[in-house]
């Protein structure tokens, strides 16, 4: 279990928070595809993890709980997954119960915007496709106006309304940087740095992310992930190796519609870097422990 030769997928997303899928069939898809170690990271929520164990198990795979929480650094919504944590650890709990509050709050700014130029209804058309109604977010609503003709597909909805300077963009303040990684950790997991090359940072910002980060007690980050490119797997691993942190791999798959990298299906990670997998060895549920 300890070698980077593994397929392990430590970043999807299901019906709990915005995802397509329930953990049932994230855990069916992972299995076809030949995922080995597999964890379920929904957004700012721990309420799928207990179904997502079973459902691993019931595939004959291991299994990390996950987690991905929204936090502010730099003015920029960073996110930072936990993996291998105590599931009903109550501090995670309360303060991810609180990183969701201003969600529903949110939502609302975002129709009244939208509304204002001409697309009526954006909120209830969102709340069709919330599975958990605490999450609503920016991804519920591009389903709604590609659902609806406005875009053609949910990359047009992101540049042409839900991104900063556009119609229907509404900011909002996370959780802080430590407070993130002191849930993870405090509930007995790791805290890695999720896909950072989606962030565009400059050198300055993202040279002061990764410091910070390791500075509370963040151990890991997103080398090989879907949104990267072949050449950013190569950057990040160096940058892996400069901060000593362990290195993480997972899809990032929300939706067989929507998502171009599929459970299982990334490079492996390139291997010189520890594994994530290799320090979390003692936090992974094997089948036979089911």
């Amino acid at each position: 279990m300890t070698s980077p030769i593994l397929n392990a997928d430590l970043h999807c997303h299901s019906v709990v928070s915005d995802g397509t899928l329930t953990p049932e069939d994230l855990a069916a898809r992972a299995q076809a595809n030949g995922v080995e170690l597999w964890a379920l990271t929904d957004h700012d929520e721990v309420g799928g993890q207990h179904r997502a164990i079973a459902a691993a198990h019931a595939q004959g795979m291991a299994y990390l709980t996950g987690v991905e929480i929204s936090v502010t650094f730099a003015d920029t919504t960073v996110h930072i997954v936990g993996l291998g944590f105590d599931p009903d650890n109550e501090q995670l709990a309360q303060g991810l119960a609180a990183t969701r509050g201003g969600r529903g709050e949110r939502a609302l700014d975002m129709a009244e915007q939208l509304a204002k130029v001409g697309i009526k209804g954006a909120y209830e058309g969102a709340l069709q496709f919330v599975g958990n109604p605490a999450l609503i977010s920016r991804t519920h609503f591009a389903r709604f106006l590609v659902e609806t003709g406005v875009c053609r597909d949910t990359p047009e909805v992101f540049r042409k309304y839900l991104t900063e300077g556009k119609p229907g963009y509404v900011p909002h303040r996370w959780a802080s940087l430590g407070d993130a990684v002191r849930w993870i950790t405090g509930a007995g997991g790791m805290a890695v740095i999720a896909h950072p090359a989606r962030y565009k940072f400059t050198a300055n910002e993202e040279f002061a992310l990764f410091s910070e980060f390791k500075q509370h007690g963040g151990r890991g980050v997103e080398v090989v992930t879907g949104s990267h490119s072949a050449s950013e797997y190569v950057t990040y691993a160096a940058m892996a190796q400069e901060f000593g942190l362990a290195a993480s791999r997972g899809s990032d798959f929300h939706s067989p519609d929507e998502s171009h990298t599929d459970l299982g299906t990334l490079p492996l990670l390139p291997g010189q870097l520890t594994p994530v997998w290799e320090l979390l060895a003692e936090r992974i549920r094997h089948p036979a422990a089911a």
